[in-house]
């Protein structure tokens, strides 16, 4: 009788039905190995559904950290490129200096996060689109886990946090030269004007900080905007931390149940 129980996992030996239909005493053993093997392939089905999903979560982390890279580097770059510097105008060295350090560490966060995306995605398309439940084991993304969420990470987090920094300084290397400048154009003005002969005008009257105030301005509404999407990222990595947390008991809650089900059935096995 014991040699009669030892059948594979995967499927039921030939003729065992037709056995049990037979002899009425093999009705009973023939249906605790199928309840048995039955819940071994929910579970292996539970398992590769879980790998599945795990799959394509990784998959739309790689497609959003490529988009938003590409896209916010190409403003960094345009940014850089397209910056009019006033010659007559000296500018804080400091300010020049966290300029350039910005937009060099912006660009290449965000390049560095393309460079992930571009190499790991492909491999994963390739599995994703191969309509086979045993093909999810060729996908690297299990492997490569920590190198996409790095990728998500400098995309979204860093590289957003980067690119705010970056609005700031250029709106004071644009705003912060035009006092100096207007107050330049109407000194030539009244200069030109006292030369030719005429009355000498009163100048108009420029505001002396209304560059220094514009750049003030923008610091002031883009600071609240830096904190605002700190806290935001900060709540919505708790988030999702307690609900993968929760997810996670559940799963184990369920695979005891299958565990305490497996040990009935193959007590019932052990006493047919």
């Amino acid at each position: 009788m014991s040699s009669e129980l030892n059948v594979p996992m995967g499927s039921p030996a030939p003729g065992v039905s037709e056995r049990a239909s037979g002899s009425g005493g093999m009705d009973y053993r023939d249906w605790v190995r199928r309840s048995y093997l039955e819940l071994v392939s929910s579970n292996h089905h539970s398992v590769q559904a879980l790998s599945w999903r795990k799959l394509y979560l990784s998959r739309a982390k790689l497609k959003a950290s490529s988009r938003t890279s590409a896209l916010l580097s190409g403003f960094a770059m345009v940014a850089m490129v397209e910056v009019q510097l006033e010659m007559q105008y000296s500018y804080p060295p400091v300010l020049l200096i966290a300029f350039s350090v910005c937009t060099t560490v912006l660009v290449a966060v965000h390049l560095f996060a393309l460079l992930i995306s571009t190499c790991i995605l492909p491999n994963v398309e390739a599995v994703s689109n191969i309509h086979n439940l045993n093909s999810v084991s060729e996908s690297p993304h299990e492997r490569m886990h920590y190198f996409i969420e790095l990728a998500w990470g400098f995309s979204t987090a860093l590289g957003i946090l980067l690119f705010l920094a970056e609005v700031v300084l250029l709106c004071w290397i644009k705003f912060l030269p035009v006092d100096s400048s207007g107050v330049k154009r109407v000194t030539a003005c009244c200069t030109t004007t006292v030369t030719a002969g005429a009355k000498p005008t009163t100048p108009p009257t420029v505001s002396q900080n209304s560059g220094w105030q514009a750049a003030l301005a923008s610091t002031i509404i883009m600071v609240p905007v830096g904190v605002i999407f700190v806290v935001f990222a900060v709540h919505f990595y708790r988030s999702l931390v307690g609900h993968k947390t929760e997810r996670h008991h559940q799963e184990i809650e369920e695979l005891h149940k299958i565990k305490v089900q497996l040990d009935g059935h193959e007590r019932g096995l052990q006493t047919v």
